[in-house]
């Protein structure tokens, strides 16, 4: 099966074909795999190199001119990076823009720190305005980029080479789609971490929602999803930075009594870089670490 980076790839090149105010910025990060496309379309596939600062002016230049602009290479250097750009290029001056990431938190752990993004989604927090997809497989990858590019707005699309093995129905305002249900508390598993969750709460009386896009945060959803107990406990599981979206299910349930745990990649740097896998176990990310965590917190 391909990768979602490759799923990107090939929908893209597709897309450029078809849609003439699209445009792909890059900064050498598969610039190879875009070949083809730019040299059908030189005006329109522009590899800036890599200056990530460029990137993102180049990009945000193209949409005040009505283009639709796509930006790309691994998340440390499309957020992290450039983020001032990103603040300002795209969002103090009101355009739109399609943020495609690869890399994910730690998919190339040789790379080193340089290239591990597990703050991204929260450093996007804290801007205005801003969609966030995070898609567990190349299909719902691909489902997420065509609906991102037919829009005017801001979004960041963060793939990673982690994927679950059976792709869901994806976007139009899905929301957090009811996986498996129970009433012993209520897991939120997002993007490629729904298979390890639902390996990890295999027995157990819980319902399991998956997330793809995290923001806006499908508030309604969950609290339909806790019901209308005297309490809830909620569990948000995410292959990012570990208590990113703690706050928006803080604000989601303000009216009931809750508790929240929320489970993803830690603060501590790890330098024995490893594999992707070893990185999974050692944040406590794989269906073990999970079962143990979830299990002390709902007290099932």
């Amino acid at each position: 099966m391909d990768t979602m980076r490759d799923r990107f790839i090939a929908t893209a090149s597709q897309l450029l074909d078809e849609q003439p105010r699209l445009a792909v910025v890059l900064a050498d990060i598969s610039a190879d795999g875009f070949a083809p496309a730019r040299r059908a379309h030189p005006d329109r596939v522009i590899n800036v190199g890599i200056r990530e600062q460029l990137l993102i002016g180049a990009g945000a230049g193209m949409a005040l001119t009505g283009m639709r602009p796509i930006v790309h290479t691994f998340a440390s250097f499309l957020v992290e990076r450039p983020f001032e750009q990103v603040k300002l290029d795209f969002g103090h001056q009101g355009v739109g823009g399609v943020l495609v990431s690869a890399g994910g938190s730690y998919d190339w752990p040789a790379g080193g720190f340089t290239h591990m993004a597990p703050g991204d989604v929260a450093l996007l927090d804290t801007l205005d305005g801003w969609t966030v997809h995070v898609p567990g497989h190349p299909d719902e990858a691909e489902a997420l980029l065509r609906e991102a590019v037919d829009g005017d707005d801001r979004v960041y699309v963060r793939l990673s080479l982690q994927e679950n093995r059976t792709a869901r129905a994806v976007g139009g305002g899905a929301g957090f789609p009811v996986v498996r249900e129970g009433r012993g508390g209520t897991v939120v598993a997002v993007g490629p971490m729904l298979d390890n969750v639902l390996a990890a709460t295999e027995g157990l009386d819980v319902n399991v929602l998956y997330a793809t896009t995290v923001r806006p945060f499908d508030a309604a959803g969950l609290r339909r999803a806790v019901g209308a107990g005297p309490g809830a406990d909620v569990v948000i599981v995410e292959p990012y930075l570990a208590g990113t979206s703690t706050t928006a299910a803080n604000e989601a349930l303000a009216e009931v009594p809750h508790r929240v745990l929320g489970l993803g990649v830690g603060r501590a740097e790890l330098r024995r870089y490893g594999g992707m896998d070893e990185h999974l176990v050692a944040h406590g990310l794989d269906p073990r670490g999970l079962r143990e965590r979830i299990t002390g917190f709902l007290r099932t």
